[in-house]
């Protein structure tokens, strides 16, 4: 190690704890001033869109879509109107013989052109989640917890509509 290096190397430590700090205060202030929805509201939020094993809580179940007397749901069903942090978003939803075969946003507001952007990736990959999923219990996607959140909530609105288990 030369000299410079020994000289600077405490520096860059102050500088890397000063910055975590900033980075923790931040996110404590955002909290306490309500810039976030609580995540137990069941909200959806934007981001960059990249997939993560995180799920909605709810039950669905993808056993299939029969009615109580058995017999095969079919139908079509618009979700509620979800407000998330970065705006609305209803979706719906086409069952055929007890499977979801169409899934589209039927109502989409946000907050912003950059929110509108960011729903405008992820919702295709929300809607490949359900029809895959055949539920509303999908993975969420890292960066638009809220969206996915939101969708995912409208869907399973949609879905109880239509009695669809």
């Amino acid at each position: 190690m030369n000299r410079r290096t020994a000289k600077s190397a405490p520096v860059m430590v102050v500088a890397a704890a000063a910055g975590l700090a900033g980075v923790l205060v931040s996110h404590a202030v955002t909290a306490r001033s309500g810039l976030l929805p609580p995540s137990s509201s069941g909200s959806g939020g934007t981001g960059h869109g990249s997939k993560t094993n995180s799920t909605k809580s709810g039950s669905s179940s993808s056993s299939g879509g029969a009615t109580a007397s058995g017999s095969p749901v079919s139908g079509t069903a618009t979700g509620a109107l979800e407000q998330y942090g970065y705006g609305e978003v209803s979706v719906k939803v086409t069952v055929q013989s007890g499977r979801i075969v169409t899934v589209a946003v039927s109502q989409l507001q946000t907050a912003d052109s950059y929110s509108q952007s960011i729903a405008n990736q992820v919702i295709p990959m929300l809607r490949s989640e359900v029809l895959s999923a055949q539920a509303a219990n999908i993975n969420a996607i890292s960066g638009a917890t809220y969206t996915s959140e939101g969708y995912a909530t409208s869907i399973q609105s949609a879905l109880d509509k239509l009695h669809f288990k």
